[in-house]
């Protein structure tokens, strides 16, 4: 029970206490400028990785299914993945392109860069700031259960506003900018002219944005990326704002009782039969599962006491066993042979007290109306 306890206040502290004084610390940093750098950047940090760990473990708790499309069948609550597998390489190389524009920026004083540079980096920032809130929207299905994910692009938005008006204060304590050198190509050099007065940096780098964008999409296609893929990494999902795609009706099978979990492996060792019906809920059903009801069927009818004794035994022993296996379509087909001879006795037993065994077994999981 102590290390129960202790379990549950260390969870507490790292996925709400951390993420909620790393947000108020950032926060604070958007209107106060702390002395110490070095710290500040450290949180910056783990801001970034602890709050992409925090927002995948959150999903994954809340039966989001990453590596399922819509095409795949899921089961119960599951969702399907809200980031097109085929689309995350151009996310994740467009966000990484923020992060590494925002890395140049802390590690360097500013003015020491061309403002070109300076404006470009912003702009990479940009988007990344822009694919965070069409995450944002993407997500707003499971808003309401799963609101922390905000978390991490608000912290984002406050870092980046953070590093924009620093530098652009960075830059404007150097008054010696009209006599800089900034290099023999014109083109260059009166843009970078242009960007002197760095209080229309954030306007410029959104300027920029677009044809930085452009700029990325083109490499990405030269490596393997669809012309689109930035696009159809939202739409081609189901249960997503964005989803373009209907995928199939989720599937129910109880998570608490064996039979019901193996029926839910692979069709080639399993064989389900048919859809049925349980708790009001579509199921697939197979010969095994059929078998079992029967026969708990017969239990019930003739020896009620019986029934709920062996019904609590399971109840205690199964629960545990069907948990840990239900996600896992090889252990779901482990569990079908090792109930194999089991699927047997109760079919002895059923022909032996019932004079009909295969219409009992037939009516298993009908629904009501039939």
């Amino acid at each position: 029970m102590i290390v129960g306890v202790i379990f549950e206040i260390l969870f507490l502290f790292i996925f709400l206490c951390v993420p909620a004084i790393l947000s108020l610390y950032n926060l604070i940093g958007m209107f106060h400028e702390w002395k110490k750098k070095i710290l500040r950047n450290i949180l910056w940090l783990m801001t970034f990785v602890l709050g992409e760990l925090f927002t995948f473990w959150l999903f994954e708790w809340g039966n989001v299914c990453f590596g399922s499309l819509w095409s795949d069948q899921l089961y119960n609550a599951q969702r399907h993945q809200p980031i097109w597998s085929g689309g995350v390489v151009s996310v994740a190389v467009i966000s990484l392109a923020g992060v590494v524009g925002a890395s140049i920026l802390i590690a360097r004083n500013v003015n020491k860069l061309p403002p070109l540079i300076s404006v470009l980096c912003i702009s990479s920032m940009y988007l990344t700031l822009a694919l965070q809130v069409v995450w944002s929207i993407q997500c707003l299905p499971v808003a309401i259960d799963f609101f922390p994910y905000l978390a991490v692009p608000v912290n984002l938005f406050f870092i980046a506003y953070t590093i924009i008006i620093e530098k652009i204060n960075e830059w404007d304590e150097n008054q010696h900018h009209q006599d800089a050198d900034f290099g023999k190509n014109d083109f260059i050099r009166s843009i970078n002219s242009c960007l002197i007065d760095s209080s229309k940096w954030p306007v410029f780098a959104l300027i920029l944005a677009l044809p930085l964008l452009g700029v990325f999409l083109i490499i990405l296609v030269l490596f393997g990326q669809e012309p689109n893929s930035i696009i159809k990494a939202w739409t081609e999902t189901s249960d997503w704002t964005f989803s373009l795609r209907e995928g199939p009706q989720n599937l129910y099978y109880d998570e608490h009782y064996l039979c019901t979990v193996a029926a839910g492996g692979h069709k080639k060792v399993v064989k389900p039969l048919r859809m049925g019906e349980r708790h009001g809920h579509p199921v697939i059903v197979n010969r095994q599962l059929l078998i079992a009801n029967a026969f708990e069927n017969v239990l019930e009818e003739r020896t009620p006491k019986f029934h709920r004794a062996v019904r609590n035994f399971y109840d205690k022993y199964g629960f545990p066993i069907a948990d840990y296996i239900r996600t896992n379509k090889v252990a779901c087909d482990i569990t079908y042979f090792i109930m194999k001879p089991l699927e047997w006795i109760f079919l002895i037993v059923l022909y032996l007290v019932d004079a009909n065994p295969e219409d009992r077994i037939a009516v298993q999981y009908m629904p009501r109306k039939d």
